[in-house]
């Protein structure tokens, strides 16, 4: 059952400015570091911080990214928001653009809706896009958008779009679940992500694709190591040193922990700006993170300097 495709990619995070403008200089040096890393681009992902920023703002950085020398192709931006046309334009922009394929969450703001409801809101983006090079990478993170993605719903959209669906992220935090997804649509090339590499080496091992993670921000060469090792010897040990790191990033409110670790490692204390109503790690909070990285002999070799 395992799958062909083998990769992790980082939802990542994005640098503001003081005056919270998004800066897109910073966001292109960050993703270059990754990408030397073997790690993907998952940009206006949930650690992005992508649901503070307009419509506008992401099609915009997008086009700054490429005009910057990145590679659309290593690129699967988030373009699902709560409003259809929204969705739309971003993920035209990006299917234009070249990039490899698109993260789309389901409507969120409303709660309780039925798979015949995002089955619908599904569709519309797909069909009104109307590109035989879109693939759709299915966002499934109901412990935020309290809108789980079904397997009947899943089922569904196959059958409907086999060569536009292509996968799935789930960041549900259960096995079960994405096992589920495995099981049940990996013989038809559906690929799985689990949302945490706290969950790769098990992926791996049950024929999941990799890892879309946070954490890939910070630590991501040894995330994308275990891609090489997951048939080794040395896996579960590489395993345990990754969740000793994920452990504690994730005592930490994720995001601000994440900027706070790029701008200390980086030197580069601006990348500490988190956008309302987002708030930065308090002093306090940040000694006592930053200590505990230490401790655990945690390092960013070959993040960039500012200048």
């Amino acid at each position: 059952m395992a799958s062909s495709v083998r990769a992790v990619f980082s939802p990542v995070v994005t640098p503001f400015r003081r005056d919270l403008s998004p800066d897109p200089e910073r966001l292109a040096k960050h993703c270059r570091w990754l990408l030397s890393n073997n790690v993907g681009l998952a940009v206006f992902g949930t650690n992005s911080e992508a649901n503070s920023m307009s419509v506008d703002e992401k099609a915009d950085l997008l086009d700054k990214l490429i005009e910057d020398g990145i590679d659309p192709r290593r690129m699967m931006p988030g373009t699902g928001m709560s409003a259809l046309t929204d969705s739309v334009y971003l993920t035209a922009h990006a299917v234009r653009l070249g990039c490899s394929g698109v993260l789309m969450l389901p409507p969120f703001y409303y709660k309780g809706v039925t798979d015949e409801g995002l089955f619908r809101s599904y569709s519309e983006v797909i069909e009104r896009v109307g590109d035989s090079r879109l693939k759709v990478y299915l966002y499934n993170i109901p412990p935020v958008s309290h809108v789980p993605l079904s397997v009947a719903l899943i089922t569904r959209l196959l059958d409907a779009y086999p060569q536009t669906v292509a996968g799935i992220k789930d960041s549900s935090g259960d096995w079960n679940n994405t096992q589920a997804y495995i099981e049940s649509f990996a013989d038809r090339g559906f690929v799985v992500f689990p949302g945490s590499e706290s969950f790769l080496l098990q992926g791996l091992r049950n024929g999941a694709s990799g890892c879309i993670s946070a954490t890939a921000n910070v630590h991501p060469g040894p995330i994308a190591k275990m891609l090489d090792l997951w048939e080794s010897a040395d896996a579960d040990a590489h395993q345990a040193r990754l969740n000793e790191i994920r452990g504690i990033f994730a005592k930490y409110p994720m995001i601000a922990a994440l900027k706070s670790a790029v701008a200390f490692y980086s030197g580069d204390p601006e990348w500490r700006t988190v956008r309302p109503p987002l708030v930065e790690l308090t002093d306090d909070q940040e000694r006592t993170f930053l200590s505990e990285l230490d401790a655990a002999r945690f390092e960013m070799p070959g993040i960039q300097r500012p200048g």
